[in-house]
C-alpha cells in the first residue's frame, strides 16, 4: 500500500439486538466467532442506536448527523445527495469505496434499483439493494445499475462477494467496504436448515422482562444470527489470508433491535434496552489494545467521525457526532458521558402479532427524547417524563424509577444532559407532524411515504 493509512471493513447486521451475541452474555445465542473477535479488540457495552429505526439509523452512520438534522425521521425518506457522507469522506481521501447489501435510503419504492451515481453517496463500488429480505431470493443492483439477483442465500453471496472484491482490487490504495447483511429480520425462518437446527425452541427462554415469549421468533432469529457468525467469520479469514489484518479496521454492529415482547411490545422505536442497544466491536491491531470493554456509550452518530479519526481523515464540519477514537487508543479517558435518543415521528405499534395498538399506550404522545449514560437511561415525552432506569442495578430495566423522589437529582441531571444535546443540534420536543411538515413528508390513504423525489433529492454532483 502506498499509504500508511488502515482499511476499513464495516460490517453491519439488521435488527440484531446488543444483548443477543454470545459475548454479551444474557441470551444462549451460539456467536463463537464474534464473540473471540470482540474480545481480541474493543467492545462497547452501551453502543446506541439513537433512533432505533432502519431509515433513520443508516442516514445518521452513513452522515454522522441526528434524524432531525437529516430529515430521516421515519423509513424510506431518501437521503438528500447534498450530504456530506463517510463515502465521500473516505473516497476524497484516496480510498476506494464499496457498498454491498441493504440500503434502505433511497425513498419509498423499496424494490426499485439504486442507479449509479449521487444516490450511492460516494460508494463507487456497488451491489446494493435499496430494501430487501427475501433470503433465498434477493435482488440487488449492481455497479452498472442492473437488477439482478443472489444466487442462494443473500448474506452468503454477499459475503462471497465481498471477498472477492477485496481480492480482486488494485491494492494500492486502502479500502472502505460497508457490507449490510438484512439478517436477523422478519422472515425469522428464512435461513438454512441446519441453523434452526442447532437450536430447540422448547428451550429458547426469554428474557426475564417478556411477559409472553416469542418462542418460535426467537428460535429464527437466534438460527439466522448464528449464519452471520460464520459468515463473519469468513471475511476474518480472508483479511487473514490477504495479510492485511493488522492494518484493518474492522467493526461489527447493527442499525437497532428488536424487543421480541421485552415490555409487552415488539419490533423497534422503543427506547427500551432491547431495541436502543446495539453490538459494536472494533479491532485495529496497530492502534486499538485488545480486550477492551468499555461502559462508556457510543452513539451511531459517533461511528463515522470515530473511523474517520482511526484513518487520519478530516472529519467534516456537518457531523454532529463525536470522534471516539483518541478514547479506543488510550489517548483519553474522559469520554463524553451520554449519549442522546430520540424518536420524534412513531409510527404504528401494532405488533408481529397483528394487534392494532398496545392498551398502555393507546391515546398517548410517544414522541420522545432521552439520554443514555454507562449507567442510565432517562426518557421524557411530549407530555414529560417517562422513563428512569439504573441499569448497573436494573440490567433488564424492569424498575421504573422516574417518580421515585429518592432519584430526584439524578432524574434532574440527566434532564440537563439532554436538553443539552437537544440544545447543540437544535432540536425541539415537537408533535411528529410538525416535522411532516418541516421535511415535506406526505402521506397516502394506505399511511404510505409518497415519492416526493423533487423536493428531497439535490441531483448536483
Amino acid at each position: 500500500m502506498k499509504t500508511h493509512q488502515p482499511n476499513v471493513l464495516f460490517i453491519f447486521a439488521d435488527q440484531l439486538r446488543g444483548s443477543s451475541v454470545g459475548y454479551a452474555g444474557e441470551e444462549s445465542v451460539i456467536t463463537p466467532n464474534i464473540d473471540a473477535f470482540a474480545k481480541s479488540g474493543a467492545i462497547y457495552r452501551n453502543a446506541v442506536s439513537m433512533l432505533p429505526v432502519c431509515g433513520p439509523f443508516r442516514g445518521s452512520l452513513i452522515t454522522g448527523r441526528t434524524p432531525t438534522s437529516t430529515g430521516l425521521v421515519i423509513n424510506d425518506i431518501p437521503l438528500r445527495t447534498d450530504e456530506i457522507s463517510v463515502g465521500h469522506c473516505f473516497k476524497d481521501a484516496g480510498y476506494d469505496t464499496a457498498y454491498i447489501g441493504k440500503w434502505h435510503l433511497d425513498g419509498p419504492n423499496r424494490p426499485a434499483p439504486v442507479p449509479p451515481g449521487p444516490r450511492r453517496q460516494g460508494f463507487d463500488y456497488w451491489m446494493g439493494a435499496n430494501f430487501e429480505h427475501n433470503y433465498d431470493r434477493s435482488y440487488y443492483t449492481d455497479n452498472d445499475g442492473e437488477m439482478k439477483m443472489w444466487e442462494g442465500w443473500d448474506a452468503e453471496a454477499q459475503t462471497t462477494h465481498a471477498i472477492e472484491y477485496l481480492k480482486k482490487r488494485d491494492g494500492d490504495n486502502p479500502f472502505c467496504l460497508f457490507l449490510s447483511w438484512g439478517p436477523p429480520h422478519h422472515p425469522y425462518r428464512l435461513v438454512p436448515q441446519q441453523y434452526l437446527d442447532m437450536y430447540d425452541p422448547d428451550k429458547i427462554k426469554g428474557r426475564p422482562n417478556c411477559p409472553d415469549v416469542p418462542t418460535e421468533d426467537l428460535w429464527g432469529y437466534y438460527a439466522q444470527t448464528t449464519f452471520l457468525d460464520d459468515q463473519f467469520q469468513r471475511l476474518l479469514d480472508a483479511v487473514d489470508e490477504m495479510g492485511i489484518a493488522d492494518d484493518t479496521v474492522v467493526v461489527f454492529s447493527s442499525d437497532h433491535g428488536d424487543m421480541h415482547g421485552s415490555h409487552g411490545v415488539y419490533k423497534k422505536q422503543w427506547p427500551w434496552n432491547e431495541a436502543s442497544k446495539i453490538p459494536f466491536a472494533i479491532r485495529y491491531p496497530r492502534r486499538i489494545p485488545a480486550g477492551q470493554v468499555i461502559d462508556a456509550p457510543i452513539n451511531v452518530i459517533d461511528f463515522m467521525p470515530t473511523l474517520l479519526g482511526l484513518a487520519g481523515v478530516p472529519v467534516p464540519d456537518t457531523v454532529e457526532g463525536v470522534d471516539l477514537s483518541p478514547y479506543l487508543t488510550c489517548e483519553r479517558n474522559d469520554p463524553p458521558e451520554s449519549v442522546l435518543i430520540m424518536n420524534p415521528c412513531p409510527f404504528s405499534i401494532g405488533d408481529s402479532r397483528g394487534h392494532d395498538q398496545y392498551p398502555d399506550y393507546k391515546g398517548k404522545r410517544l414522541e420522545y427524547r432521552g439520554v443514555i449514560t454507562g449507567r442510565y437511561t432517562y426518557v421524557r415525552t411530549i407530555d414529560g417524563p417517562w422513563l428512569l432506569y439504573d441499569n448497573a442495578e436494573d440490567p433488564y430495566q424492569m424498575n421504573n424509577l422516574v417518580d421515585d423522589e429518592g432519584h430526584a437529582d439524578t432524574r434532574a441531571r440527566l434532564e440537563k444532559m439532554m436538553q443539552a444535546h437537544m440544545e447543540k443540534i437544535g432540536d425541539e420536543m415537537l408533535p411528529r407532524e410538525r416535522y411532516y411538515e418541516r421535511f415535506n413528508i406526505v402521506f397516502d390513504h394506505r399511511g404510505k411515504v409518497i415519492d416526493l423525489v423533487e423536493n428531497m433529492y439535490d441531483r448536483k454532483g
